[in-house]
């Protein structure tokens, strides 16, 4: 079964949202820290993904109204 794209969008979108949110929690003293920065990395990666993903699906949707 092949999951769609805007599918795979919303999971790392939600995913992204997660480690914002840990990334905020894991920020006591300083953003500074190691951990935090890995988790804002990780973060903005998955949204990266995520609006690639409907990018891709517009895309593909308009393609096919073409047609």
């Amino acid at each position: 079964m092949k999951i769609s794209l805007l599918h795979n969008a919303v999971f790392f979108l939600i995913l992204g949202i997660m480690f914002i949110f840990i990334a905020i929690q894991t920020a006591t003293d300083s953003v500074w820290n190691i951990t935090t920065i890995l988790l804002a990395g990780v973060a903005t990666f998955d949204i990266g993904v995520a609006i690639q993903s409907i990018r891709v699906h517009c895309r593909i949707k308009k393609k096919k109204k073409k047609k």
